[in-house]
């Protein structure tokens, strides 16, 4: 995500959904955040997502984020009934956590991923490809 100019409504093109077509590999993360608004709670689980992909994913992730007011409709595809959502689309199965996600605990276990001091100390424990 990094180095991406920000788009108009603030978040960078990635953080938007205009992530270029590239393959993804495995052990790449697709997630999605459905947000309302440029609201408090909204900005905190994006701030706490960006921190959370760069301490973690790094350098194995892409960030959607839908906004619900300018969209509706997109929360029926994921079946988004509360925001902000965070939705794990790749690597299966698909995963959601709700809320600004400042748990990080909580999201690493929702989305199934080891912290990486343990893998660091215990290199049998890291994930594959991250």
């Amino acid at each position: 995500m990094s180095g991406s100019e920000p788009t108009e409504d603030g978040l960078n093109a990635e953080a938007a959904g205009q992530v270029d077509g590239g393959t993804v590999d495995e052990g790449h993360y697709h997630l999605r955040l459905y947000v309302a608004g440029q609201t408090a709670k909204s900005l905190t689980a994006m701030a706490n997502l960006k921190r959370f992909c760069e301490e973690h994913l790094a350098g194995h992730y892409d960030i959607e984020v839908i906004d619900l007011m300018k969209n509706p409709q997109l929360a029926a595809g994921d079946q988004i009934l509360a925001i902000p959502t965070l939705v794990r689309r790749l690597p299966a199965p698909l995963k959601r956590i709700i809320g600004d996600l400042s748990n990080t605990e909580k999201v690493l276990v929702g989305l199934d991923i080891r912290p990486q001091s343990l893998a660091e100390k215990n290199p049998a424990a890291k994930v594959d490809g991250i």
